[in-house]
């Protein structure tokens, strides 16, 4: 085990890189809790967003532009999954699959290799692993400029039919909202966030490859549920739409502290993706939990009272 030093010098990485991966978490929260569609695109979104905007900064194009155009790609990449699904009939997890192994190709095309490095001596990069603090301030700035046009865009017609959408896509075709259409444009959104978090994300790490997206799915999946249950506990009933977004956020961050303290523990990095099972899993489990034991005990309460009678 190293010294607990060692931990306190790690944590504020742990916090920067949990920012910018709580963005794609707030993408993965729009498609998994409002929208009820599986979306597995993400893994392959992710390269995409890095792809584009490393590339696009090393042949001379302004940083805010390059991540613009990586929230576009990703916007694109959302809109082909859309399309298989509601164009094509594909099913939801089948419709992401697809487009995440073609996005594969695609990565490799842009990058013309599997992996392209970008200095932050070289280009003035928005966030940068040797520039932790500054970081922090931005990924902050970034997800909470995106929870309030969120929390804006959910407020208006469109934001409606997608939140109809998820919750009754039967009710909402029968009051004339076009489900398709709804659910095309959640994807888009989705993906979009996805894409600007890779493109940050490959600054971050100083380097774009082809296989940054690997296992996305599951830490954005790891951030919403930890976010979710936090959330839940700490504000209850009162946990809104803004706070909801905010703790997903916040359960990237966690997210990553504990996997820092894994690894701080002297484990094998090697067992990263089974931690990140492990901890999912955890956070998947505690929801059903407490509803069982909340049901276990309102039954032994009726039973007591049966018996008092």
């Amino acid at each position: 085990m190293k010294p607990i030093s060692a931990l306190f010098m790690a944590l504020p990485g742990s916090v920067a890189q949990g920012l910018i991966w709580g963005i794609l978490a707030i993408g993965v929260y729009i498609t998994y809790k409002i929208l009820d569609f599986a979306d597995l695109t993400v893994d392959g979104t992710l390269g995409t967003g890095g792809a584009v905007a490393v590339v696009l900064i090393i042949n001379g194009c302004p940083v805010p532009l390059a991540l613009v155009c990586a929230f576009f790609a990703g916007c694109l990449a959302g809109l082909a999954t859309g399309l298989l699904n509601t164009a094509l009939g594909i099913p939801a997890i089948l419709a992401g699959i697809l487009t995440q192994l073609a996005l594969y190709s695609v990565n490799l095309d842009i990058m013309g290799q599997a992996n392209t490095a970008i200095n932050v001596d070289k280009y003035p990069l928005v966030v940068s692993l040797r520039y932790i603090p500054s970081t922090i301030v931005k990924g902050a700035l970034f997800v909470a400029i995106i929870i309030a046009i969120l929390y804006w865009f959910f407020g208006t017609e469109y934001g409606f039919t997608i939140r109809a959408t998820g919750c009754n896509p039967n009710m909402a075709r029968a009051q004339g909202i076009n489900t398709k259409k709804s659910t095309v444009i959640a994807l888009v959104i989705s993906n979009g966030l996805v894409g600007l978090a890779g493109g940050l994300l490959a600054q971050y790490q100083g380097n774009s490859d082809v296989n940054m997206g690997r296992g996305a799915i599951v830490i954005g999946l790891a951030a919403v549920i930890i976010g979710e249950v936090l959330g839940e506990l700490i504000l209850g009933k009162h946990l809104n739409f803004v706070g909801r977004l905010a703790f997903t956020a916040v359960g990237a961050i966690i997210y990553y502290v504990v996997i820092q303290i894994v690894l701080w523990l002297g484990l094998s990095t090697q067992n990263t993706k089974l931690f990140s099972a492990i901890v999912v899993a955890i956070f998947l489990a505690v929801p059903y939990l407490r509803k069982n034991a909340k049901n276990s005990f309102k039954s032994a309460a009726k039973k007591g009272v049966v018996k008092d009678a």
